[in-house]
């Protein structure tokens, strides 16, 4: 079970924004992750997010990316969560275009925690019922309600 309700914000949850780049989402996501995290410049978030990029790209199918970086001062693992109203070419491993992100941003010396992270948003976003609906949430409110509902019951209802 993954508890979403303790990494993210309302204002970090976005449904149906238009953008038409990977840098560009990118960038969007490092904006609204430095407005919960005041000590950080947008840069230095951007950075840690395209650093993890070259490494391979953080799609990882299915429409879906779950971008990631390390930073120095964050205390806890936090997410952004965005739904592009258009797909995206993001260089995903099976070369379709992304619209659902869910960037992860951890403190830099929390791998393992990261990793948990990392796999139960994987296993989240593996419920196909759920990103349909993720797909279909008509505001922010409602995608950010949606994430806390699915993310409490931990199981295919």
């Amino acid at each position: 079970m993954m508890n979403l309700s303790t990494m993210l914000a309302e204002n970090c949850t976005k449904s149906a924004v238009l953008f038409n780049s990977k840098k560009r989402i990118l960038e969007y996501i490092a904006e609204l992750a430095q407005q919960q995290l005041p000590d950080m410049t947008e840069y230095s978030i951007l950075e840690a997010l395209m650093t993890r990029e070259k490494l391979g790209s953080t799609g990882i199918g299915g429409g879906i990316a779950i971008p990631h970086g390390k930073l120095q001062s964050v205390s806890k693992p936090m997410l952004v969560f965005v739904v592009s109203k258009d797909p995206i070419p993001f260089d995903a491993i099976d070369n379709q275009a992304v619209d659902i992100f869910c960037a992860i941003l951890i403190p830099q010396e929390q791998c393992q925690a990261h990793l948990t992270t990392l796999s139960g948003i994987a296993k989240l976003l593996s419920q196909k019922e759920l990103t349909r609906k993720i797909r279909h949430a008509a505001s922010d409110h409602d995608l950010y309600q949606l994430l806390m509902e699915y993310s409490q019951q931990g199981t295919d209802t």
